[in-house]
């Protein structure tokens, strides 16, 4: 507390003691001026690590977060020595096939922004046409405000975003939600960003449809779908997470069901693997429960064998996917 001296009428004065001398000021402590430093404060680098070893395969993709992660990094830098510049515009969008990881590189891009101080809470919001666009005159609006108050200080994630516009419905109100989120965009861009996420010629139609929302996206990634090998690898991973493995043949199944899928239709990369997944483990439990008086251990609880691959219909019928 600042000490304050106050003359009294009538108050007698009395010498105050002698005050010890100050100490000098101690020197502001300097802030980053490498990247080195930057990246050991905001611990950034992290998070791109955990990038590259939770998402396989996405090489262009992780290529492009950490160009934006050096661009963010520098603008700080060029901040503390008082260059002047607007901070950078963050809004994106990511165009690609389900199941590309779109939704988790967006989870990790809030981190990014959020432990190099360009979002105040780093959280992500998903939302969908359904969460923005009313039903009826008057509802849109605060529909649209309502999610855009909730994403404040992180990321909103529109996932699906062309269904926003639908110009063959002159009733439709996808249109003023658009009105919102263009003026939120530019003028609260310090608070907010903003990624659409869809297919990517869908998507190449909203923004030729919609020149300002074009105009406010600064990042455009493109999501490859996965290869066959790499979808291996992620069944690998979503069966060890879970405490499962592939028994003797089973995995060489997997990769014949995996290479007889991908030219099917509906396909939808890692979210069908997972689907697939989930049915043979259906298969292995029916297995196991219809022998009910053999002891079970726990490699028999845990193993996926080459029956439970091989008996999905798309190894009947190449028309089918289950």
């Amino acid at each position: 507390m600042n000490a304050q001296l106050y003359n009294i009428p009538g108050a007698t004065a009395v010498a105050a003691p002698a005050a010890p001398a100050a100490a000098p000021p101690a020197p502001a402590s300097p802030g980053p001026v490498t990247v080195g430093e930057v990246l050991a404060q905001s611990q950034v680098e992290a998070v791109m690590d955990e990038l590259d070893r939770d998402l396989i395969g996405l090489a262009p993709v992780k290529a492009r977060i950490r160009d934006i992660a050096a661009l963010l990094v520098i603008a700080r830098l060029r901040e503390q020595l008082g260059l002047a510049s607007a901070k950078p515009s963050l809004h994106m969008c990511f165009s690609g096939n389900p199941g590309t990881g779109k939704t988790t590189v967006a989870l990790r891009m809030a981190q990014i922004l959020y432990r190099l101080g360009y979002v105040r809470k780093g959280h992500v919001v998903s939302v969908t046409r359904d969460d923005l666009v009313g039903q009826y005159i008057g509802h849109t609006a605060p529909k649209t405000k309502e999610v855009l108050k909730k994403a404040m200080g992180g990321v909103l994630f529109i996932d699906e975003a062309y269904y926003l516009y639908r110009p063959e419905n002159e009733r439709d109100y996808g249109q003023e939600a658009i009105e919102i989120l263009l003026q939120v965009m530019e003028n609260q861009r310090d608070d907010l960003v903003v990624i659409l996420a869809g297919y990517k010629d869908r998507m190449d139609t909203f923004f030729q449809s919609n020149p300002g929302m074009s105009s406010r996206i600064a990042h455009h990634l493109d999501f490859p779908d996965y290869s066959g090998a790499e979808l291996l690898q992620i069944a690998d991973r979503m069966l060890t997470d879970s405490h499962y493995r592939f028994g003797p043949g089973a995995r060489e199944a997997f990769d014949e069901y995996l290479q007889r899928r991908l030219t099917q239709p509906h396909f939808a990369n890692a979210r069908s693997v997972r689907n697939a997944l989930d049915r043979m483990r259906l298969r292995q439990a029916s297995r196991l429960f219809a022998d009910r008086d053999r002891p079970l251990t726990a490699d028999d609880l845990s193993t996926l064998a080459e029956s439970d691959i091989r008996a999905s219909r798309v190894f009947a019928s190449p028309s089918t996917t289950a």
